[in-house]
């Protein structure tokens, strides 16, 4: 009956030597012999691996040096501990040894309890080496579960936020889905312009695409005549009506005091809500901003909520085909819209288009 459950294999050319160190450790392990430097290759990949390998030095076809060289340049067998067992006593030869990943070297004729000794410290390691590691390998996948657990607490306090909006405003129907996706695929493809690079990376984009279901949240804090009146609105409900840019700024401002450090998403879906009404020329709402002056964020959302609001119906207009809706945006550019934003959308149009109608709104019933 073993008293430790540990594997060893054992390699040496010489039949009396793999005898010897057999005894002196078979009561207590698991032994395995290999006789050359190949079959040792192969034994230390064979299940169950051997948790330590007693290695001579001087063999024919391959010297202890190559096997492990090989040993420790294959992920399979990289981390088992090598101990060199070996006639070779002089420094350079345990130099040479240590410097090729051995954890040991003992000379021969070997020692039995000097043998027991170096084996049971160094398996000993290897336990707590490993037990290190599968702790750290439960760590850090608990810290990825908690991640995605965090992050889909996010997408779904975002995604309510917008439905709350969603609930004051009847018509909005998938408005929010639509212009997310019409801002993903417009960033996606301007990244690629050299002047906006640096804007939007893989990170900043899935941040702005992530915050733009908050652009309208604001509306909450209109009042009901006005946010659901059944036609155009007058000038007086108009200037009424876009205070909301405002009012959602300030509301995600507000959730910001409540915590101790920024939040990257709701400082962009800050820009997003107070900014998504700027226009190019500067002549936007709330603060008149022009050019690069408005955030890329806001920029994207602008032309993601027209487009959207030109092809959706309302009760006081129908909706508009997207072609035609492509025609006002691109009459636009310069004037409400980015440039450059106007030329990337019009490559990504049939996207647009596609979104559209994967998105559309159920038909109304009753």
């Amino acid at each position: 009956m073993k008293s430790n459950s540990a594997n060893i294999l054992v390699v040496d050319d010489d039949p009396g030597n793999i005898a010897l160190i057999g005894e002196v450790l078979h009561d207590q392990f698991q032994v395995k012999v290999a006789n050359n430097g190949p079959r040792a290759l192969e034994l230390a990949t064979i299940s169950p691996q051997p948790d330590l390998i007693l290695l001579d030095v001087m063999m024919p076809q391959m010297d202890g040096y190559q096997v492990l060289e090989q040993l420790r340049a294959s992920p399979d067998t990289h981390d088992i501990p090598v101990i060199f067992v070996t006639a070779l006593d002089t420094d350079d030869n345990e130099l040479s040894g240590f410097r090729l990943g051995a954890v040991d070297y003992i000379t021969k004729p070997v020692m039995p309890q000097l043998l027991l000794a170096r084996v049971n410290t160094h398996l000993e390691l290897k336990a707590a080496r490993d037990s290190l590691r599968n702790q750290n390998d439960w760590l850090e996948a608990e810290v990825h579960r908690r991640m995605q657990e965090n992050d889909l607490i996010q997408l779904v306090s975002i995604r309510a936020l917008a439905h709350l909006a969603e609930t004051r405003d009847q018509e909005t129907g998938n408005h929010i889905l639509r212009t997310q996706a019409y801002v993903n695929s417009l960033a996606r493809a301007l990244c690629e312009h050299p002047d906006y690079a640096e804007l939007l990376d893989d990170h900043s984009i899935e941040i702005i695409t992530r915050s733009a279901p908050l652009h309208d949240i604001g509306k909450v804090g209109i009042p009901d005549h006005i946010l659901q009146k059944p036609g155009p609105l007058t000038d007086s409900e108009w200037k009424v009506m876009q205070t909301h840019a405002e009012l959602g700024a300030k509301a995600i401002e507000l959730a910001e005091l409540d915590i101790d450090q920024p939040v990257e998403f709701l400082t962009v879906a800050k820009e997003i809500a107070r900014w998504h009404h700027e226009r190019w020329d500067g002549s936007g709402y709330p603060d008149g901003l022009a050019g690069n002056d408005i955030p890329i964020s806001a920029r994207l959302m602008a032309i993601a909520d027209v487009f959207d609001a030109l092809i959706t119906e309302r009760v006081y207009k129908p909706a508009m085909s997207p072609e035609n809706a492509r025609i006002i945006i691109l009459k636009s550019r310069g004037s409400h819209f980015d440039p450059m934003l106007v030329d990337t959308f019009d490559s990504v149009f049939d996207d647009f288009k596609n979104i559209a109608l994967r998105y559309r709104d159920p038909p109304e019933t009753g």
